[in-house]
């Protein structure tokens, strides 16, 4: 049996696994809470968690990310059960469901696909993909992702059957092709123009990136993370010099961010 229990140590995941699913459904002929909740109503909870789990892994706090992935587990569970309510799904058919796409799609494992790096896994990925009826290498980039994640996936997803540069000098040229493009537009004082272009921008680094094997959206979370310390780290360094912003020009307040920098 493909993608079978091996061993008997699945026992106890098994039996918490279980527990949580006993729970849930006391939870909802019990709770008041509980009972009134929806798809509509559980989803904003759920974007929440995602971040909150998030949050937890780019800081790098294992207890927090076992939390996080407890909370989003029972959300998991919580979707199945109104499914199974409504005669649509039950739990079962849920992991059925991912077991059988991971055992397709995995044809180097469970099959006779031979395979050399990663890159050849996510192009087989793809192109499984569009086998099963796909109508769009892009239809599964969901359409509300955040802005940058959803321009990372797209070329991604491109890549994934052969659309993409040679080299990464090509995508840098790119990038400089933009800028140029933008400074004539913001020199030309066109608002449009220069919201399309820095648009194009933003895309050719985001490409450059996933040359570099970055990924940007962590890139950028980091940056914003470190903006975040030095800044507090400043105020905290004016407050006990008893300074406020509004007494301080530009050149001082640089003073008090480059000691913030030292602590990094």
């Amino acid at each position: 049996m493909r993608g079978h229990i091996k061993n008997i140590s699945m026992d106890t995941k098994l039996i918490a696994f279980k527990r949580l699913l006993d729970i849930m459904d006391e939870l909802r002929a019990g709770c008041p809470w509980d009972k009134e909740q929806t798809f509509e109503s559980l989803r904003i909870l759920t974007i929440e968690e995602v971040h909150e789990l998030s949050d937890e892994i780019m800081d790098n706090n294992l207890e927090g990310i076992k939390k996080e992935l407890g909370d989003l587990m029972l959300h998991l569970v919580f979707y199945a059960k109104i499914g199974d309510e409504n005669n649509a799904f039950n739990i079962e058919d849920v992991l059925n469901s991912i077991c059988e796409k991971l055992i397709l799609r995995h044809p180097h494992i469970y099959s006779t696909t031979k395979v050399e790096n990663s890159s050849q896994v996510k192009n087989n990925w793809e192109k499984i993909k569009m086998g099963e009826g796909h109508v769009s290498v892009l239809s599964g980039v969901p359409k509300h992702l955040p802005s940058l994640i959803k321009a990372f996936r797209i070329q991604e997803k491109a890549s994934g059957i052969g659309f993409d540069w040679d080299k990464r000098s090509q995508v840098w040229d790119k990038v400089k092709e933009e800028l140029n493009e933008f400074q004539l537009e913001a020199e030309a004082g066109n608002n449009e123009k220069m919201e399309s272009e820095f648009g194009d921008i933003l895309f050719a680094l985001v490409n450059y990136a996933r040359f570099l094997n970055i990924n940007p959206d962590d890139a950028l979370e980091k940056t914003n993370k470190k903006f975040i310390r030095r800044f507090n780290f400043m105020e905290q360094e004016m407050l006990k010099s008893s300074k406020k912003f509004e007494d301080l020009n530009l050149d001082e307040m640089n003073k008090f961010w480059e000691k913030s920098k030292i602590q990094d």
